[in-house]
């Protein structure tokens, strides 16, 4: 990982979203290409082209259960006037050896199975009386239960036309054709067609691990009981499942004390699986914010500029921020607000795009759209910070749930976007039009 460009700022520069971001995806590289098996691959994206090695379906086949014949033999057959055929065999998928089908002659097929030598369209099962001689039957006897079904007659109710119910060789895909580009991310319909050309590995950028760690004395573990002044840990949860949904490996860490040393001795010990650290909590001015206090003077000695640095943002919810790189491999940290609004919209905003670009993903953002904003909560917020509202979204419409300084935790669970409010904020009103952000 590289080094985040330095630029000329005091002690009281705000950093904009963009600045911030900027520099958070300068530091970040693409992880090394890896070969994996199919089903180690799934989330991960595909660094060559894949071609066809042969074709799909391999061979001529049967999309039905039925009878596998020569068109002449049953033109103008119906229930009046059936054409009555000489059964000589089945013909089952996987069967190597078929028999050849003459005229007046027709071979019990299965859906899969290899059109034999002879025939030239398949009659489907339902058409014919199938060999009982009566009426038309709805389905086949198992083989196991009447084998006599291989032989006799068959009587057929309906013409079919040439190549009818049959599935050509090279119909899904032909040999040499490309499967998948290269940045194709592996999901299991991929996955599945790897396999069915034949492939066993791929050549993937293998998904990130992430390592999440809470921090605070007053965290507790869900389930446990609760002492006074201590609150559940709901950071480390909400964080790790957004990086698992981003498209990451992620480790959630219990949550570290308001301890400088045990921080950083945590830290060191999840290095060793960690593509990517993500703290939250002690990033602000408190005489208690462990992970500043930790961080701040932590640099990688061998590379110039790197280290974690902290830096105030203009925008609302998440102002503290902190990155950089730590330990022998530079890797990236991204030190998030502790207030579970703050943290999150800060992975919105910064992690989930570092852990695309990890992925070696053009695409790097949520989709955007324009909305007219609908009964705004009070915009608390000083002007000339940009704000991000939780909202619900519906038909060009966004109505804010939980208000501009709202930190409930129930405002996310609510939300499927976030508002994006210009600078100007005091002129925003019910009406305006807004950028939103879709987070679903």
């Amino acid at each position: 990982m590289s080094s985040a460009p330095t630029r000329d700022t005091g002690q009281d520069h705000f950093w904009t979203v963009n600045e911030h971001l900027e520099d958070i995806l300068a530091t970040v590289r693409p992880l090394d290409p890896i070969e994996l098996h199919l089903l180690d691959a799934l989330g991960c994206v595909l660094v060559e082209d894949v071609t066809v090695p042969l074709s799909l379906p391999p061979f001529d086949n049967s999309s039905m259960d039925g009878y596998a014949v020569r068109v002449a033999d049953i033109a103008g057959a119906s229930e009046e006037y059936p054409a009555v055929l000489t059964v000589i065999g089945d013909v089952a998928a996987g069967q190597g050896e078929q028999p050849h089908v003459g005229p007046g002659e027709a071979a019990r097929i299965m859906t899969g199975a290899p059109l034999p030598p002879g025939a030239e369209t398949v009659v489907p099962v339902e058409w014919t009386d199938g060999g009982l001689g009566r009426g038309p039957v709805s389905r086949m006897r198992a083989h196991s239960a009447s084998p006599e079904g291989a032989s006799g007659q068959v009587a057929v109710h309906r013409a079919a036309g040439a190549r009818a119910h049959v599935r050509d060789k090279g119909s899904d895909v032909k040999a040499g054709d490309r499967a998948l580009a290269a940045g194709t991310i592996l999901g299991p319909p991929q996955i599945g067609l790897l396999a069915a050309i034949g492939r066993a590995t791929v050549r993937v950028r293998p998904r990130p691990r992430v390592v999440v760690l809470s921090t605070g004395s007053e965290l507790v573990q869900p389930g446990q009981k609760l002492d006074p002044g201590q609150i559940y840990d709901s950071n480390s949860f909400a964080l790790t499942a957004a990086a698992r949904d981003a498209g990451a490996i992620a480790y959630r860490v219990g949550a570290v004390t308001d301890d400088a040393e045990i921080l950083r001795a945590t830290i060191e010990d999840q290095l060793v699986r960690a593509d990517l650290l993500v703290t939250t909590g002690g990033v602000s001015v408190g005489a208690y914010d462990v992970v500043k206090e930790a961080l701040q003077s932590v640099g990688d000695e061998d590379e110039a500029g790197s280290g974690v640095e902290f830096r105030k943002l203009a925008m609302q919810p998440g102002k503290p921020q902190g990155f950089g790189s730590i330990g022998p491999d530079h890797t990236p940290l991204l030190a998030l607000p502790g207030n579970p609004v703050s943290s999150y919209v800060s992975f919105e905003l910064f992690v989930r795009p570092a852990i695309r670009a990890l992925m070696g993903l053009e695409d790097l953002h949520r989709p955007t759209t324009r909305a007219t904003l609908e009964v705004p909560k009070a915009l608390t917020s000083p002007a000339g910070r940009r704000q991000f509202l939780r909202g619900t979204y519906a038909d060009g419409k966004v109505t804010p749930v939980g208000g501009a300084g709202s930190h409930l935790v129930s405002a996310l669970a609510l939300a499927d976007a976030l508002i994006v409010v210009p600078e100007d904020v005091e002129s925003v009103e019910p009406g305006s039009e807004v950028e939103v952000v879709l987070l679903g």
